[in-house]
């Protein structure tokens, strides 16, 4: 189909041709962005979605956008306890638990539509040479003591327990069930070496003592003030999130530092790890330790760079050309603002450091949290079983994303902004113009009249529409500069929602295409520009919902413009216009809070009185062939009734929560699980019931 649009230097987004790397150029504005490494043995739900990785997509692809070097990494961080004690728990190696878990992130971000330009792993030489080097590093600067200190040490293992390899009675509290770095019940955190009675993860036979062990300690007490003047510059020139170590004032806030940094172990007694590099001449006490976790897990930011490309120090040493910004949750500040830098400054060399620290509090869920135990919460790729597109689920997370307080996650609310924002505002503003152009131009943009280029503020008939839309436009580029994604999002549903209304005030219909062509000309021309301008604005939110609009208007991605311009011009032929959006049935909440609301005993269904016509004084026999035959008829009465969507979705769960009683039959008879197994069939009563109801008012 023929495109017209208009050629000038930067319309257009600059795309990197497939196996280019992505490099900085000196003198250019480079954007170095990572999410914080997901642990690899579990799997993320919405919450660590939002907080960093879908977070970090979003303002990559704005300043790819703007046609800036950008370059987004991340990757599954796997090497320490936490993996050794998940890998002993399903009876595989760590390196087989990471590979299965590495490939449910993927699997996860991708549905998600993440545009990760390299999304890799810790485990890796590369990981491990780099992680090295900086160890040694900081043991030739004077930056590493060796410390003794007790340690809970199995005796029949023959090896020293790491915390979460050890549980015992809390001191504190009394729970039998504490693990050796916390107690889940009094949420106080304890050394391992305080258990009561402690206990071997492996086996809780064997005999758990207190020995010595010897370990390399990070002197965070040196640096200390290398760190809090680097912390002051940087805040400053890059305008951290108002929840991290130093407040609005300049003030450091961070308990750590205000009463004294102390030295930080950066070796463990693991065998899932980074070797510690022990040199001839060195302490040889090190030998068959690895790297604290928490010392190299930061290291995969450079290490899983350097796996991308061999030329990773062009981003990682350019501290002068490279801005990096770095996106996590709230719980993982510390290691970001103060410990990490401070491993930086130690090493020595011209480490590209936080420009800006973009942190989010909690999503939580539904009056709750999120629980993997107990199932409650949308987790990894369950997520597209809800059949909300990846487009919708980007929207809503964003417009709730916590990023001064924590926020709540609601099925009403997100189909509310389904089918309120998206289907009638943003969706509605561009299905509407769209088919005008197809159905009375021939779908070929008319000449309208204007020039090619910026449309004047001053326009004798859109003078206001223009420069609302270019006062907008502003609002959108300084609320993503400054990384407030939330209020960016909101901006573009402004601008969509303000061309509702130029279409409204306009009066675009047939009858204006009649009496003034050359006015319908005009606003169909500008509405269409609009559009172009709105793929792009919406692309770092929804890419999938700006690829459909590009289809549709059949141009080029282009960049975010400064002001409203005609680059779209006559003689253009747009292609098919189709709805961006569906409506989702509101009564849908309800079936997804029972699909993803956990195993919570679900309530006794109250008795039907609808359901059945057992006369007083019939048989026992009599009676349920009564019950039976008005099933029976009830359910052939429903099946001649179309199914919707929800309802095949309220089957499904049925469906689900059959197999799950039958699944609990099989198990060996316990008073557990016939617990389990009563409970699981009053949830299936309860969803056949609501079923039944459901069906029964689709037919009224």
């Amino acid at each position: 189909m023929a495109q017209n649009i208009r050629q000038a230097e930067g319309i257009l987004r600059t795309i990197p041709k497939v196996g280019e790397q992505i490099l900085p150029k000196n003198g250019e504005e480079n954007v170095l962005i990572t999410s914080a490494l997901p642990y690899c043995n579990n799997v993320p739900h919405l919450g660590n979605i939002i907080g960093s990785s879908l977070s970090a997509d979003v303002f990559a692809r704005y300043n790819r956008t703007r046609n800036r070097r950008t370059l987004y990494v991340c990757g599954t961080d796997e090497y320490g306890t936490a993996t050794e004690t998940q890998a002993l728990k399903e009876k595989i190696t760590p390196r087989e638990l990471c590979d299965k878990y590495n490939a449910v992130h993927v699997e996860t971000y991708k549905w998600f539509d993440l545009g990760f330009d390299y999304f890799g792993r810790t485990s890796t030489p590369l990981h491990t040479d780099i992680s090295q080097e900086i160890y040694l590093n900081l043991q030739d600067h004077g930056y590493l003591e060796k410390q003794n200190k007790d340690q809970t040490y199995c005796e029949q293992c023959n090896k020293f327990l790491a915390d979460r390899f050890v549980e015992g009675t809390c001191p504190h509290c009394g729970s039998n069930d504490a693990r050796g770095d916390q107690c889940d019940s009094c949420t106080r955190t304890i050394d391992a070496t305080e258990l009561i009675n402690p206990r071997c993860l492996i086996d809780k036979t064997h005999t758990v003592v207190t020995r010595v062990s010897s370990h390399m300690y990070l002197k965070l007490d040196a640096i200390q003030p290398q760190t809090e003047a680097w912390i002051r510059k940087s805040w400053k020139e890059g305008k951290w999130s108002p929840n991290s170590v130093i407040n609005g004032d300049g003030e450091l806030v961070d308990a750590r530092l205000k009463q004294g940094m102390r030295p930080s172990p950066v070796t463990r007694d693991l065998t899932w790890g980074v070797p510690v590099p022990v040199r001839e001449g060195d302490d040889q006490s090190m030998a068959g330790k690895v790297l604290y976790v928490w010392f190299e897990a930061c290291i995969g930011y450079p290490s899983i760079t350097a796996n991308y490309t061999p030329e990773w120090k062009q981003w990682w040493f350019n501290h002068e050309n490279v801005r990096l910004y770095q996106f996590m949750g709230k719980d993982n500040v510390y290691f970001h603002t103060i410990f990490f830098p401070s491993v930086q400054i130690g090493d020595g060399r011209p480490w590209t450091t936080l420009h800006h620290l973009s942190t989010t509090e909690y999503l939580n869920y539904e009056g709750g949290k999120f629980s993997k135990t107990h199932n409650r919460g949308v987790f990894g790729p369950a997520a597209k079983e809800a059949g909300i597109p990846a487009s919708v689920w980007r929207y809503y997370l964003i417009s709730v994303r916590p990023e001064t307080a924590d926020a709540m996650f609601s099925w009403a609310d997100c189909i509310a902004a389904n089918n309120n924002v998206l289907l009638n505002n943003f969706g509605n503003f561009v299905n509407r113009t769209l088919k005008f152009v197809s159905a009375n131009y021939d779908g070929v943009i008319p000449d309208s009249g204007d020039a090619a280029g910026d449309l004047s503020p001053n326009d004798e008939n859109d003078a206001e529409f223009i420069s609302d839309v270019n006062g907008l436009l502003k609002d959108y580029i300084d609320a993503m500069e400054a990384v407030k994604l939330r209020l960016g999002l909101h901006t573009v549903m402004l601008i969509s929602a303000r061309g509702n209304l130029y279409l409204q005030s306009s009066g675009l219909s047939k009858a204006l295409m009649t009496e003034n062509p050359k006015r319908c000309a005009q606003v169909v021309s500008r509405a269409v520009n609009l559009i172009y301008v709105l793929s792009a604005l919406v692309h770092p939110f929804m890419p999938a919902t700006s690829d459909a609009i590009l289809s549709q208007i059949n141009a080029p991605e282009r960049s975010v413009p400064l002001v409203l311009g005609n680059d779209i011009l006559p003689g253009h032929k747009i292609g098919t216009p189709d709805h961006l959006f569906k409506k989702i049935d509101e009564k849908m909440a309800e079936v997804f809070k029972a699909k993803f609301g956990g195993n919570q005993p679900a309530p006794s269904p109250e008795p039907n009185a609808d359901a059945t016509h057992v006369a007083p004084g019939m048989s026992k026999r009599k009676a349920e062939a009564a019950k039976k035959a008005a099933a029976k008829a009830a359910a052939a009465a429903l099946d001649a009734v179309p199914k919707t969507a929800e309802v095949l979705a309220w089957e499904q769960k049925v469906a689900e929560q059959g197999q799950l009683v039958r699944d609990l039959k099989e198990k060996p008879k316990s008073d557990e699980t016939d617990k389990e197994i009563a409970t699981a069939v009053e949830g299936l009563k309860k969803l056949k019931t609501e079923l039944a109801d459901y069906q029964k008012q689709a037919q009224q």
